[in-house]
């Protein structure tokens, strides 16, 4: 028999009172991974969302099938910029995702499917699933528009990373609310040793006790005799400050921003550096996703003779600069002669006239041909 045995059975009461609950709390930090990931993820999503999907032949831009599914309604149940923001997330969150279009014409971003991959043939999607539905049939490669994301290791990280930042989160937490916790004792005089439904009453009766504490901003509550409580600490505001549970949770996303290359300033909406951050996220986050679903549209709804004669899906709206906060640039490489106005038309993301006089090359303010210049 032990020593804490013992002391139970020499004292009835204490040994009554030990089996009743004094705190039950369990903490769970998953969201703490959900807020970084929903938080960068999404950003780039809306920022890909804004995109104008253009098919364009021998010079011109097609309005056909193809433009509606990509620009207003790639299925029965979304709309375009509702789909493209989910495939940006399965793309990061998942690492790859896969787009079928089904006999009634409609993109669906598969949840879940089977990869089954070969050295020299097309490889084969089995077992896809769309929501509830798996579809018999499988699919091959250039019959699909599937994309990778190349993070493998990088998720391996984020989540071993998540698991410190959650951990240390809880910690912080429990010091905070540790110091601020109001600490008290029950006193209860009895003769005998309770039997097991005095015990739940008198369980109930503290529940209700101190609920009433902590909900209620008066709480009366009726003086027994017998039964005593005694407040201990009233709280203090040492430990983990709010400020410092917050700055945690603010490097978690940056964290994942720098992992993403999305720069911190933009996240947290500092406008100090808003230009310079912009101009790095496009460059080094959007520029290359936007690379890699247009050569996949690309390669897979445009044949390659059709490719070569100049034929192409372009991705347009998001990486373009603003052609009326740089009208001064435009202006200086128009009147320099550097490039026509039609090729200044094409880098802001607008397209070519079809008048001709805008694919001559001018010079001066008044814009002028360089015939007429020489002419004169």
């Amino acid at each position: 028999m032990g020593w804490l045995d013992k002391v139970l059975r020499r004292n009835s009461e204490l040994e009554s009172m030990f089996d009743l609950d004094l705190i039950d709390e369990t903490n769970h930090r998953a969201y703490l991974k959900q807020l970084a990931l929903e938080t960068n993820i999404n950003f780039i999503g809306r920022t890909i969302s804004q995109s104008d999907f253009r098919i364009m032949k021998d010079g011109k831009r097609q309005m056909d099938d193809w433009h509606y599914l990509l620009n207003v309604r790639p299925n029965t149940d979304q709309t375009a910029a509702d789909f493209w923001q989910d495939f940006i997330y399965k793309l990061i969150d998942e690492n790859e995702v896969l787009v079928i279009l089904t006999d009634n014409n409609d993109l669906l971003i598969a949840d879940d499917f089977d990869r089954v991959e070969y050295a020299v043939y097309p490889d084969v999607f089995q077992n896809v699933t769309v929501k509830d539905y798996t579809f018999i049939r499988t699919f091959q490669m250039d019959e699909v528009i599937h994309l990778t994301y190349n993070n493998e290791k990088l998720t391996k990280f984020m989540n071993g990373m998540f698991q410190d930042f959650g951990d240390l989160f809880s910690r912080m937490i429990e010091i905070s609310m540790r110091n601020h916790q109001i600490r008290g004792t029950v006193d209860v005089e009895t003769s005998q040793k309770l039997d097991k439904e005095s015990q739940n009453k008198l369980q109930e009766f503290i529940d209700k006790l101190f609920a009433s504490f902590r909900k209620n901003t008066v709480a009366l509550v009726p003086k027994l005799k017998g039964f005593g409580y005694n407040e201990v600490s009233k709280g203090d505001s040492k430990g983990q400050s709010i400020e410092e549970i917050t700055k945690l949770k603010r490097t978690l996303v940056d964290n994942v921003a720098n992992i993403l290359g999305i720069p911190t300033a933009l996240v947290h909406g500092d406008l100090s550096e808003y230009e310079t951050s912009l101009k790095a996220y496009i460059k080094f986050c959007i520029g290359p996703l936007i690379k890699k679903i247009s050569d996949e549209l690309n390669a897979k709804l445009v044949e390659k003779a059709d490719y070569l004669k100049g034929d192409r899906i372009e991705v347009r709206g998001v990486i373009e600069k603003s052609v009326i906060e740089n009208a001064e640039a435009v202006d200086k490489l128009v009147a320099s002669g550097a490039y026509t106005r039609n090729e200044v038309r094409e880098k802001f993301g607008d397209e070519r006239s079809d008048d001709p006089e805008l694919d001559k090359f001018v010079i001066t303010k008044n814009y002028e041909s360089i015939e007429e210049g020489e002419n004169s």
